[in-house]
């Protein structure tokens, strides 16, 4: 089963390096993905185009797979869900949630000539990145690529009540699975909330285990994939 890796605000597919080569020694494959705007020069993508990538990898898998959205990612996981119910085995979502519909993606931070930059490490300074050193934090932001506006203020269209029935497993890095609860059922996140099959995996880590992490977070997704397959 494939299972398809898709990076948050100002990553490319190379983020996930360390993970994929994990994976793979555990018999898996994993497909890292570059979205449209945050890799291949494109100042001009919009979400639209970053979920039709999303989707044309999903498309182009085997079988059903396993589809990994890390941070506002997460969306476009969740999106691919809805857009293909029946080709996504479960739904991996790594350090954030899906956002609902009507809402925009990602517009969190300051858009400055078409494109939303990162913003330097103040606003990520707590557990966030307490497991990052000087030197991870430096690559990190070294490559970051800024967001075209059109993807971060792009709004997200859900429509497809069977993305309901996908299952869905919430990574839990930066909070725990306690908070996650949590804020799902005070309706802070209301699309898990009604969402039929959400579990929880923990994960010693900041907000990008990819990076501090990667062996641990491979182990959980083989895990998840393996019972997705119901194959050892």
């Amino acid at each position: 089963m494939d299972i398809l890796l898709i990076g948050g605000l100002w990553l490319d597919g190379s983020v996930w390096r360390d993970v994929t080569s994990a994976l793979e020694s555990l018999g898996h494959r994993p497909v890292a993905i570059t979205l449209p705007g945050q890799g291949d020069g494109s100042a001009s993508a919009t979400l639209d185009d970053q979920v039709t990538a999303v989707l044309a990898a999903l498309d182009a898998a085997p079988g059903e797979a396993v589809v990994v959205g890390h941070s506002a990612a997460c969306t476009l996981a969740w999106l691919a869900a809805d857009r293909r119910p029946e080709r996504v085995a479960k739904v991996v979502l790594v350090g954030g949630f899906p956002t609902a519909d009507g809402q925009p993606y990602a517009d969190f931070f300051e858009v400055r000539d078409g494109v939303m930059p990162f913003p330097g490490w103040e606003p990520f300074e707590g557990p966030d990145a307490a497991d990052l050193d000087e030197g991870a934090r430096q690559a990190l932001a070294s490559a970051a690529i800024p967001v075209p506006a059109g993807v971060a203020k792009g709004v997200v269209r859900l429509a497809d009540e069977r993305r309901f029935d996908v299952p869905v497993v919430v990574v839990c890095p930066e909070f725990t699975p306690a908070q996650a609860q949590e804020w799902i059922k005070g309706g802070d996140v209301p699309e898990l909330a009604r969402a039929k099959h959400v579990g929880f995996a923990d994960i010693d880590s900041g907000h990008w285990p990819m990076v501090t992490r990667p062996a641990e977070l491979a182990r959980i997704l083989a895990a998840v994939a393996v019972t997705a397959t119901g194959t050892a």
